[in-house]
């Protein structure tokens, strides 16, 4: 062993061998067991065959320590190195510590060596990283083409031929499958040979120490497609290729200067095995030899390698790539896809193949720079010959496929920022006839299946191009294969239909060639930024044509090239005869419209319409047909061209065929003739059936209107289906295209009755095939009636008897069915009831065997049988009609209800012979009575009633009853005997009775007589009783008596007994008699009915004795006592009564009585009297007072005034009469008035009130004595309020007091006109007033009307300031003195807004000013909904007038007469103000008469060859009548002079004898030609100039309707911006904040919080009540008290609830009548309070002050916090109803905060004003008398409430942040509309500059220079004023949004062109 020191840095070597060398590891050890210890490591050089003694003996050596001393070794992870693990742990190189322990912390830092070279995976696994798969295509072919790249770079140098083979060797004979790739090129000599090997070694960093292959790489020159071979780059592509398809590389190569060959073998078996010996994996050896030498080639996988070196003798240079060990799936994927791959290649290769203009085979091949690249692939199979292609002979790959597919191309190019140059090409690919020639690429597939797989199924036509990008990528002329660009902004297809279909943009297919300035990836399969830079805005696109960059508008150029090629190459079908839009419901939803329907379509040179025959082909079965119509998708207008379409194919024969197809129109067969699909026709209409033939092979034939009886059979039936040759068919004829529908035959048998026919038999037979159609014997038609046998041949499906619109054979056959005889019979309908002896009839009808009505007609004696019953009958009748008459049964029935009884009737001689009807037979009529008791004699007592029980009897003494069966009994033998009357008519029997026998004074036996008798019923015999009537011996009177001592005295009935009031009666008792005058005896069953009316306990035991109770008389002599004893029984009802009248008891009392109001005004006396009475001790008046009693009378009173007292001595009432009180001024209040008399004494208390108004006094206004300055038109500072008050100043009370402002006429104060009187305090408010009044000082005065007198008021003093901002009027200026001709243009208006202080108002939005114009007459001085209304043009420059808006060049209206204008200006919506209304008439001279003289000029006065007016006269007269004159039929005569195409004028003279002046004539210009010809071409030009102008039209109305959308878009957003900043503003007040950006994001946040905030409070827990609440049943129940308030405070919430505690379970109601109802469901259990029942003026005033505050000042200064308790409660509903409630339950109760504190204020408050309860928080009450202490004033703790307390309200923190909520959602919506409004906006404003609407722009100003040109052509030259009027007006577009109609109209009336051949 060696040890060696070292710094820290690192080891110094041992002696001997170098680190790790042969036989020797290095080991590095840091001794860190103190901290003293050295820092550095220690190398140690340890034998290979060392142990871990020899180990630790050497370190202790090495560190010098002693063999004592205890230490561990661990590694740098801290595993301990012992005897086990030594050999696999301690291995060269390792690190490793000396410390104590194993967990001894590290005193110093150390350091450890690692190796970090990269595992050989990262070459051999480069490629499986590198090579994905994308859309479907397998990567192999791209990691081939790597090796192609570098074999083209290798030949770019060659001179001759540049070949390049690919080697497929997968002949087994010869070896493993390998894949060479060999190439001619340069070579490599060994150095380039290992920098090859280098991985990631690109061209750009070989130098230095490396040779490279490119050595001094010099960057291509530019060439076209950058065809430049320079596509081997990065260093990494071969590498990462070779090792994607196998997994061993061998390298051959041979420079062109050099004898040998150098050969390198990478591969994955080599690396290793590097590693399992552990040698270096990136070393190893470059083998050189001769060529043709292959020695070393011992291993027979390999064995194809001696071929491919023995090749290497006839190459001056080459580099060869072997890969073995390939993949088996390459293997798999390189036989099966051979073609695929291979295409691939030539795909990517094209333009290396084919030149910069790829493989053009319809031009001829020229030799050039691109023809010496020869890419030749051959593959070795065993036993199979070799496939060998050139990649220069592959006719369909994509690229070659594009170039000849396409008839025309766009070439362009892009410059990128920097050096990038892309050039690009867009090829056509037009649509011929009935296909897109758009090539199928077999990598990404457009079409899912072929299209003849399902002939029903619609084939959604795709677009030519499908979802493929347009562009593929070429990067140095070489394909990238996963990079394509879907296309650019100018080819995308347009938005809107541009110069070209839509499906132009799909038929195009492009190319686009880079430079390496833009980077791809090492694999070359994708671009990195390539999209990205050709899309930035930057990049320039320029067109090259004929070879030269042609700078233009690369948009525009495009879609007209594109265009061009649609309407040059494209094929399509044109599709004519338009006949409408329609939509398909039977085709899928998306699908179903809109269609266009055409009638004739123009295909490849043919025609076809609508009617003519067609036949498809690739349609199963093949359809022959008539065309019906087209369909086109779409909504087309009109003739169109289409790539493809629908034809909709009625099928013939339609007699055999009734269907429509639909098939698309590339299925017609365009080379069938018509005629032979006409013939097809006609063969098969031959064949299609014509008759039934019909025969009864049975017999029972039915004969056409044969009359049968029911049940006779229909034999059966035979039927054969007849053509019109005569031949049987069983089935239509079958088709050469599908199988044939078989024929069935249908019976149906059909009953014709009155309610409609009816199928009674239906059938349907096949053919039997060896037998025809066959139908049974029918034997059930036995309903009567009208038959048709009806027999029809069907189809077998649908059951249709026509096709084709044809009706199949059929037959009818017509019978009859008659009834049979009568075989059974039956009862009809029977008059019940049925009556014991009463003869009935019993109808019979008869049927025969079926059913049928029949009739008897033989005689017959019919047998009528019933068990209990005799029967007898008179007669049957025979006929239609049989009834056996006169049936009448006997016997006994038990009941009045009846019996029921079978009766049996038998008819003999029928099959059926009896039937049995039940009836139910009812008691005769009554014959007799029965009454019982039958004894004759009846004995009853006087006062009874008798009973008889009364039957009613039939002849067979049946019970019976009938209808008013009244059994009456009459008594006689005495007078006012009752008469006994009993109702028998449901039961028959009853009791007859009725009121008790009462005979009067009857003293012995009396006997009556009683006739009982029917009267209703004659003919029944009455019965008679005797009646024996004896005496009562019941109560029959009552006497009353009142003992005094021994004496009793009689109180008779209705006696008046005078008593003292308030004493007693005592001794009252009672007897009683019976009606023989005996008196009886008192039980305990009589007491107990003897009531009496003064008192509810009556003593029993008293009564037994005959004493009744005691009689208390009443206190007031007005009180009489009514007194009443009574006696009820069953028999008799007695009473006796008496009245007790109190009388006066000894005076005790003085009373005063005020009569009349208890108010008094002050200075004023009371209005009423106080009467002065004497009463006893109940209150009972006393005559005591005399007219001497006047002055011993004394009346006292703080404050009263005794001078005008007046006493009086009212005789008739006896009492004294007191008026005249006064009281001297003072405070209002209570008085009280003390009198006295003798030594009785009373108070009466009145009230004090103010005197009567005398005063107007402000309410908190300022000081009167100075102006008060306020703007005109603005409010003023404060509201007015005036208070009445009396001359004492105190405020007077007086509601319904009119207040009135008195001001100047020329004063306006607003609002104005409002009635203002005082409330019920005598205040009065009104309002806050606007004022409108000129400048200056201005007085109002406020009075006031009481009692028709007038009191003044304050006068108070208003300066008026101008508003310099309020419009008052308009100023128009404009030219009074100009001419308005009509046509012609108006003279400039300037108008300007004028203020209240004479200035221009500036600053006003032009949109406000407008211009009305109307014509007069108009109704009233307003303008008519039809005035033309103008805008005002923009400003200017030269306008310099601040403020002033102009109406310029408006136009002056055609139609002469009288108009009016007038100029406005929008304040509001509402209001407008107007200026004064201008007048101006061209419609003049109404009253003239004269002519108007016609005559034709030339241009000069020297011309005198003009044309003549037919009849060749120079002028014509008209007659001009009222102003005006009709000018008609201007004609030219034929032949007329005149100079061709020269310009003449018609001059109108008015000739007016009325008038003094001469009038300016009109002239009117027109070109004369006197050629048809000519003519023909200025009309011609005439209707062009007119299309101009209307188009013109169109194109000013659009751009003036998108200015106005983007005025009104800008006032949205300029109204969205203010509402922000409002709202922002606010959210500024709550102390909240917006940023500036992010806005949304934190006002969402904000939001989140407030909203979580708001939950939380609500969530807290607060006081509640726990009182269950009443259900509200309606709307008029408000709930109990305890829920309708809350209170806040705790204590003042226990205190108040608890002086509530007795109303708060009540139930508030908004009316009685819910009261009620809660009451009745209640049973009376709940307590309620309907509001309609309150009195509500007692109720307190909610805003009246504290007792302590009068007049606003403080009486006293309170402590304790004061306040009414009524103010703590808060309503969270029905505030006012609430109000209503605690106002009366609390009235001005005050709450304060202890008890001192309570009786402090009301010590104080009671010396001026009585005070109302007081309450504390501490819970004690004050009562208004001023009570407290004790239990019942002390409220108890909040717990002992049992939840019967007001709630608390929600934190007011709650409510904060709910506003705040509020705000924010605001803000949040008006954010949210401010970025809407800018985007409409900003989307507009860029609307607005689309080329579209640019071009529009553009195609305007192009058609006003052609109309321009067009006029100058028609000599359209107006250089006069007078043809002003003929042309239309030169309008900025800008100003006027809508052309007047004049303009439209003008394009008609342009000059006229006036011939010679006019006629």
């Amino acid at each position: 062993m060696a040890a060696g020191g070292g710094g820290p840095g690192g080891p110094s070597a041992g002696a001997g061998a170098g680190g790790g060398g042969d036989g020797y590891k290095t080991v590095y050890l840091f001794d860190r067991r103190e901290k003293e210890s050295e820092l550095g490591e220690r190398a140690l050089q340890v034998g290979e065959s060392s142990d871990y003694s020899r180990f630790r003996a050497c370190v202790y050596q090495t560190l010098g320590i002693s063999p004592e001393e205890k230490f561990v070794i661990t590694t740098t992870s801290r595993k301990e190195i012992t005897c086990d693990n030594f050999d696999e742990t301690v291995k060269d190189g390792v690190t490793l510590y000396l410390l104590q322990s194993v967990n001894q912390l590290l005193l110093s830092a150390t350091k450890e060596r690692i190796d970090f070279l990269p595992h050989y995976d990262t070459l051999v696994k480069s490629g499986m990283y590198e090579y994905y798969a994308s859309e479907g295509q397998n990567p192999l072919p791209f990691a081939l083409a790597e090796l192609i790249d570098n074999s083209l770079s290798a030949t770019s140098r060659n001179n001759g031929i540049r070949r390049i083979q690919i080697k497929l060797l997968f002949d087994e004979a010869q070896g493993k499958p390998a894949v060479a790739v060999i190439d001619n090129g340069r070579g490599m000599t060994s150095k380039q040979l290992n920098n090859w090997a280098v991985y990631r070694l690109s061209k750009f960093t070989r130098q230095g120490d490396f040779e490279s292959d490119h050595s001094g790489y010099v960057r291509p020159v530019p060439v076209p497609r950058s065809l430049n071979s320079d596509i081997s780059y990065f260093g990494v592509g071969g590498k990462q290729a070779v090792f994607f398809v196998g997994q061993s590389a061998r390298m051959i190569s041979k420079p062109a200067d050099s004898q040998d060959v150098h050969e390198l073998l990478l591969s994955k078996e080599d690396f290793e095995k590097k590693e399992k010996n552990k040698e270096a994996i990136y070393s190893g050896y470059i083998r050189n030899r001769k060529p043709s030498d292959s020695v070393h080639i011992t291993n027979d996988d390999e064995r194809f390698l001696h071929h491919l070196i023995l090749e290497e003798k006839e190459k001056d240079s080459f580099t060869a790539v072997v890969i073995t060990g390939v993949q088996p799936e390459h293997i798999q994927y390189l036989k099966n896809y051979f073609h695929l791959w291979t295409r691939q290649l030539a795909h990517i290769y094209h333009y290396y193949i084919h030149g910069p203009k790829g493989n053009e085979i319809r031009t001829s091949k020229e030799v050039g720079p691109f023809n010496n690249i020869d890419i030749e692939i051959s593959m070795f199979e065993k036993g199979k010959a070799p496939k060998i292609v050139n990649l220069r002979e592959i006719q369909d790959d994509m690229q070659t496929l594009y170039i000849n597919t396409a008839a025309d191309s766009f070439e362009f190019k892009a410059h990128v920022e920097g050096d990038g140059v892309v050039e690009g090409i867009i090829r056509y690919h037009p649509f011929l006839y009935d296909r897109e020639t758009y090539p199928d690429d077999p990598c990404f597939p457009s079409k899912l299946k072929d299209e003849d797989d399902d002939d029903d199924c619609f084939i959604i036509e795709k677009a030519a191009r499908g979802k493929r990008p347009i562009f593929e990528c070429f990067w140095n002329g070489r394909l990238i294969p996963y990079t394509s660009v879907e296309d650019f902004d100018w080819c995308t297809p347009p938005k809107k239909r541009g110069l070209a279909p839509i499906e132009c943009y799909n038929r195009i297919s492009g190319a686009l060639f880079t430079n390496d300035k833009f980077q791809v990836s090492t694999n070359k399969l994708t671009f990195m930024d390539l999209e990205l830079k050709l899309k930035d805005k930057n990049t320039l696109f320029t067109r090259i044509l004929n070879g030269q960059e042609q700078r233009m508008k690369i948009d525009r150029e495009f879609a007209l090239w594109l265009k061009d090629c649609h309407e040059k190459y494209d094929k399509q079908i044109k599709f004519t005869l338009f006949k409408g839009i329609i939509t398909r419901p039977d085709l899928p939803s998306k699908r179903q419209g809109p269609w266009a329907t055409y009638s004739a379509i123009e295909w490849d040179g043919k025609i076809y319409k609508a009617g003519q025959l067609v036949k498809t082909i690739k349609t199963l079965p093949l359809f022959y047909g008539s065309i019906v119509r087209f369909f086109l998708h779409g909504d087309h207008d009109g003739e169109v061209y289409a790539t493809g379409g629908e034809v909709q194919i009625a099928m013939e024969p339609q007699a055999l065929y009734d269907e429509i197809k639909t098939v698309p129109i590339a299925k017609l067969d365009r080379t069938v003739a018509e005629k032979a699909v006409k013939k097809y026709v006609e063969d098969e209409m031959a064949r299609l059936p014509d008759r039934l033939s019909v025969t009864w092979p049975e017999g029972d034939e039915l004969l056409p209107n044969e009359i049968r009886p029911a049940g006779t059979p229909i034999g059966a039936l035979r039927i054969e289906i007849l053509n019109k040759k005569g031949e049987a068919m069983q089935k239509l004829p079958g088709t050469s295209h599908g199988g044939s529908k078989k024929l069935l035959v249908e019976l149906k048998v059909i009953l014709h009755s009155s309610s409609g026919n009816k199928e009674i038999i239906s059938h349907i037979s096949q053919h039997g095939g060896k037998w025809p159609y066959w139908f049974k014997k029918m034997e059930n038609i036995q309903k009567l009636g009208n038959y048709t046998l009806k027999l029809q041949v069907v189809l077998n499906e649908s059951n249709a008897d026509t096709y084709a619109g044809r009706p199949l054979p059929s037959k009818a056959i017509k019978f009859s069915v008659k009834e049979g005889k009568p075989e059974k019979f039956s009862f009809g309908l029977l008059d019940s009831p049925f009556r014991v002896g009463v003869p009935f009839n019993i109808p019979l009808e008869f049927q025969d065997e079926f059913g049928h009505t029949s009739q008897l007609v033989t005689d017959i004696q019919p047998v009528l049988e019933a068990s209990g019953l005799s029967l007898h009958y008179e007669e049957i009748t025979n006929g239609p009609n049989c009834v056996i008459r006169g049936v009448t049964a006997k016997g006994p029935v038990n009941s009045c209800q009846g019996k029921n009884f079978n009766l049996k009737v038998i008819l003999p001689s029928l099959k059926e012979d009896s039937q049995i009807l039940k009836i139910r037979l009812l008691p005769g009529p009554p014959r007799r009575l029965k009454v019982k008791p039958d004894s004759e004699i009846l004995v009853i007592e006087n006062g009874t009633a008798f009973p008889f029980q009364v039957e009613v009897l039939d002849e067979s003494d049946n019970i019976t009853a009938q209808p008013k069966l009244i059994v009456h009994c009459k008594f006689s033998g005495a007078p006012n005997l009752p008469l006994y009357v009993v109702d028998c008519s449901s039961s028959g029997t009853s009791i007859l009775t009725g009121p008790a026998i009462q005979v009067q004074n009857i003293k012995k036996d009396q006997t009556l007589k009683a006739r009982i008798e029917i009267p209703s019923c004659k003919d029944v015999a009455a019965v008679e009783k005797t009646i024996k009537l004896l005496p009562s011996s019941h109560v029959a009177r009552l006497q009353i008596f009142s003992v005094e001592g021994q004496k009793a005295i009689q109180i008779k009935h209705q006696d008046e007994v005078n008593w003292i009031a308030g004493d007693v009666m005592h001794n009252l008792i009672f007897q009683m008699y019976d009606e023989g005058e005996r008196e009886i005896d008192i039980t305990s069953a009589l007491a107990e009915k003897i009531k009496v009316n003064w008192t509810p306990d009556i003593n029993k035991e008293h009564l037994l004795q005959g004493l009744l109770p005691d009689v208390q008389v009443p206190t007031s002599v007005k009180d009489m006592r009514y007194c009443q004893v009574s006696f009820q029984d069953d028999h008799v009802s007695l009473e006796s009564a008496f009245t007790v009248r109190p009388l006066p008891d000894e005076p005790k009392h003085l009373k005063c009585e005020l009569k009349g109001g208890k108010t008094v005004q002050m200075g004023q006396e009371l209005q009423g009297e106080i009467v002065v009475i004497v009463t006893d001790q109940y209150g009972n008046q006393i005559q005591a007072f005399s007219p001497s009693s006047l002055s011993a009378l004394g009346i006292a009173g703080v404050g009263l005034d005794s001078s005008n007292l007046k006493m009086t001595f009212q005789e008739n009432t006896e009492s004294i009469s007191v008026r005249g009180i006064k009281f001297v001024p003072g405070p209002p209040g209570n008085k009280d008035l003390c009198f006295t008399w003798r030594e009785f004494s009373d108070f009466i208390r009145v009230k004090l009130i103010s005197g009567p108004p005398a005063k107007l006094l402000l309410i908190d206004w300022p000081e009167l004595k100075e102006s008060i300055p306020v703007i005109n038109g603005k409010e003023l500072q404060n509201p007015l309020i005036v208070q009445l008050c009396d001359q004492w100043d105190n405020p007077a009370p007086v509601p319904q007091v009119k207040i009135s402002l008195i001001k100047a006429n020329n004063l306006k104060l607003t609002p104005s006109n409002q009635q203002h009187k005082t409330d019920e305090k005598g205040r009065a408010n009104l309002g806050v007033f606007s004022v409108s009044a000129p400048r200056g000082e201005h007085i109002i005065q406020i009075k006031a009307i009481h009692n028709k007198n007038t009191i003044e008021g304050p006068v108070i003093k208003l300066m008026i300031l101008p508003d310099p901002e309020k419009p008052i009027r308009l100023n128009v200026k404009y030219d009074k003195d100009a001419s308005f001709l009509a046509g012609g243009l108006f003279t400039d208006f300037m108008i300007s807004v004028i203020s209240e202080d004479d200035s221009v108002i500036k600053n006003i939005n032009p949109a406000r000013i407008s211009m009305k114009m109307w014509k007069l007459p108009s109704p009233g001085n307003r303008p008519p909904a039809n005035a033309e209304t103008f805008s005002c043009n923009k400003i200017k420059d030269n306008d310099k007038e601040d403020g002033c808006f102009y109406f310029r060049d408006k136009v002056i209206p055609h139609k002469v007469g009288t108009y009016c204008i007038q100029f406005g200006f929008m304040m509001d919506k509402a209001y407008t103000l107007s200026s004064e209304q201008d007048e101006y008439s061209n419609h003049t001279g109404i009253d003239l008469v004269g002519t108007v003289i016609a005559t034709i000029k030339g241009s000069s006065e020297e011309d005198t060859d003009v044309p003549l007016f037919i009849g060749k006269v120079k002028t014509l007269e008209f007659p001009f009548v009222n102003g005006s004159a009709e000018i008609t039929s201007l004609v030219l005569a034929e032949n007329s002079p005149g100079r061709d195409s020269t310009e003449y004028f018609i001059i109108f003279e008015p000739q007016l004898p009325a008038l003094s002046r001469t009038l300016e004539p009109y002239i009117l210009q027109f070109m004369f030609y006197n050629d048809v010809k000519k003519q023909q071409q200025m009309a011609a030009l005439t209707k062009e100039k007119d299309q101009l102008s209307k188009s013109i039209i169109m194109y000013r109305s659009l751009f003036e309707a998108s200015k106005q959308l983007l005025d009104e878009m800008k006032c949205q957003v300029e109204e969205a911006k203010l509402k922000e900043a409002q709202l922002r503003n606010e959210l500024k007040a709550h102390n909240i904040d917006i940023p500036a950006t992010q806005q949304m994001t934190h006002i969402e946040a904000l939001l989140k919080r407030k909203v979580t905030e708001q939950e939380e409070l609500k969530k807290k827990p607060r006081r509640s009540c726990t009182l269950p609440n009443y259900t509200k049943g309606s709307a008029d129940v408000l709930g109990k008290i305890a829920h309708l308030a809350q209170i806040e405070d705790d204590r003042a919430a226990m205190v108040i609830s608890w002086h509530l505690a007795s109303d708060m379970d009540c139930v508030v109601t908004l009316t009685t009548d819910a009261a009620r109802r809660i009451y009745d469901e209640t049973q009376g259990r709940q307590q309620v309070l309907p509001l309609d029942s309150i009195y509500k003026k007692t109720l307190p005033d909610w805003k009246r002050p504290l007792p302590h505050l009068r007049n606003g000042k403080l009486c006293f200064k309170p402590i304790g916090d004061p306040i009414f308790a009524r103010d703590l409660l808060t309503f969270p509903d029905n505030k006012e109803h609430c109000e209503t409630v605690f106002g009366m339950l609390l009235g001005d109760t005050i709450i304060l905060d202890n008890l001192d504190a309570a009786n402090h204020y009301r010590r104080e408050v009671v010396k001026i004003t009585h005070c109302p309860t007081l309450l504390t928080r501490d819970g004690d009450r004050i009562r208004s008398n001023g009570k407290f202490g004790g239990l019942q004033n002390k409220a108890p703790p909040m717990d002992k409430l049992r939840g019967m307390v007001f709630g608390a309200p929600i934190p007011k923190q709650c409510l904060i942040l709910g506003e705040q909520i509020d705000l924010l959602q605001q803000y949040r919506s008006a954010v949210c509309k401010l970025g809407s409004v800018n985007k409409d906006l900003n989307g507009q404003l860029e609307y607005l500059h689309t080329p579209d609407m640019k071009k529009k722009k553009q195609e305007l100003d192009e058609q006003e220079k052609n109309l321009k040109l067009i006029e100058q052509k028609l000599g359209m030259t107006p250089t006069r004023k007078c043809n002003d009027s003929l042309r239309p007006p030169t309008k900025d577009m800008t100003d006027c949004p809508i052309p007047p109609k004049r303009m439209r109209r003008e394009t008609t009336r342009q000059n006229r062109i006036i011939t010679k051949t006019d006629v």
